[in-house]
C-alpha cells in the first residue's frame, strides 16, 4: 500500500536552484470577516468537478507519487493520514449527511475507502512446510478518483455589497466498475474534508503550471480564483436537499436545470440591488 513519506535529509534540488515560495507559504489568504447581520442574502449548494475535462487536470493528475507534485485527492489523503485534518464520513452516497461534517473517519476507514481490496493469500514455509495466511493490502486508487464534489455557499454582502462564494467542503469520488448493473460504473464517495480546516494544508502544495515551472501556485490560490470548470448538482431545498438528477431524467434536463440554478443566483444579486 501506498505510504507517506516525508522527503529525505540533503536530497539534491530538482532545478538548479531550491524552490521554496509554495512549501514556506505561511498562511492562506484570508478571507473578508463577515458578520451575520451583513448577510442578506445565503444559498449554499453542491457542485461536481470532472476531472476529466482539459481544464481540470491539474487536479487530477500525477496518478502515482512523485516528490514535487500531488494531486488534490493526495494531498487531502496525506493531510489526514499525517493528522494534520480530519475525515468526515460520506456515507450512504453522493445525497448522504456526510457533507454535513457529523461523523468523523478513522484513519483505517480513509485507506479502506481510497484502496482496492485487500486479498489474503496462503504462504508455505520452505523449511517447516507450515502454512500461513498473509493479507495483502490493496493499491491506492488515485487514477480512479474522477470527479471531486464541492460544497460551497453563495451570499451577498450588504455592508460591502457584493456577492461572493465561500467553499465548505470537498469530496474526492471514485468510479468503481461493477458487473451485471445497468450502468458499468458507479460513483462512490471516499472522504469529505471541510475545506477552511484544509486551507491550510493546501496553501503550501504546489499545482503544477504547464506553462512555467518558475511560476507555480498551490491548490488553495486555484480554488480561491475559481480556476476550474463544474456543474451544479444539488441546491439546498424543503426536499431533503435532493439532487437534481432525483427530480430531472437525462442529461440535458440535468444540464439545464444546473443551469437554471446558476443564472437564479446571480439574477438573486441583481434583483438585491435599488436602482
Amino acid at each position: 500500500m501506498d505510504t507517506v513519506t516525508p522527503d529525505t535529509l540533503n536530497m539534491p534540488p530538482l532545478g538548479f536552484y531550491e524552490r521554496t515560495t509554495i512549501p514556506e507559504k505561511i498562511r492562506p489568504v484570508p478571507y473578508t470577516y463577515v458578520r451575520e447581520a451583513d448577510v442578506l442574502w445565503s444559498k449554499i449548494i453542491w457542485r461536481m468537478i470532472d476531472l476529466r475535462q482539459k481544464i481540470n487536470l491539474p487536479l487530477y493528475y500525477p496518478t502515482v507519487r512523485m516528490r514535487d507534485r500531488k494531486s488534490l485527492t493526495q494531498a487531502l489523503y496525506d493531510a489526514i493520514m499525517n493528522k494534520e485534518i480530519y475525515a468526515y464520513d460520506p456515507l450512504p452516497g453522493l445525497t448522504s449527511p456526510g457533507d454535513e461534517f457529523v461523523k468523523r473517519m478513522t484513519l483505517k476507514e480513509v485507506r479502506d475507502n481510497m484502496s482496492t481490496a485487500s486479498e489474503e493469500l496462503e504462504q508455505t514455509d520452505m523449511n517447516t512446510g507450515q502454512v500461513r495466511k498473509i493479507v495483502v493490502q490493496g493499491e491506492l486508487r488515485w487514477k480512479d478518483v474522477k470527479q471531486i464534489i464541492v460544497k460551497e455557499e453563495w451570499f451577498f454582502d450588504s455592508k460591502r455589497s457584493v456577492l461572493e462564494v465561500r467553499v465548505l467542503g470537498l469530496c474526492p469520488v471514485v468510479e468503481e466498475f461493477q458487473f451485471g448493473t445497468q450502468s458499468d460504473f458507479k460513483r462512490v464517495p471516499t472522504f469529505w474534508v471541510y475545506y477552511p480546516e484544509a486551507r491550510s494544508v493546501l496553501t503550501h502544495t504546489a499545482v503544477y503550471n504547464n506553462r512555467n515551472d518558475a511560476q507555480a501556485t498551490s491548490f488553495d490560490d486555484l480554488i480561491f480564483k475559481r480556476r476550474f470548470d463544474s456543474y451544479i448538482i444539488r441546491e439546498t431545498n424543503e426536499y431533503n436537499n435532493r439532487t437534481i438528477s432525483d427530480y430531472k431524467k437525462g442529461g440535458i434536463p440535468n444540464m439545464l436545470e444546473s443551469e437554471r440554478i446558476h443564472y437564479d443566483i446571480f439574477n438573486t444579486e441583481h434583483d438585491l440591488w435599488e436602482f
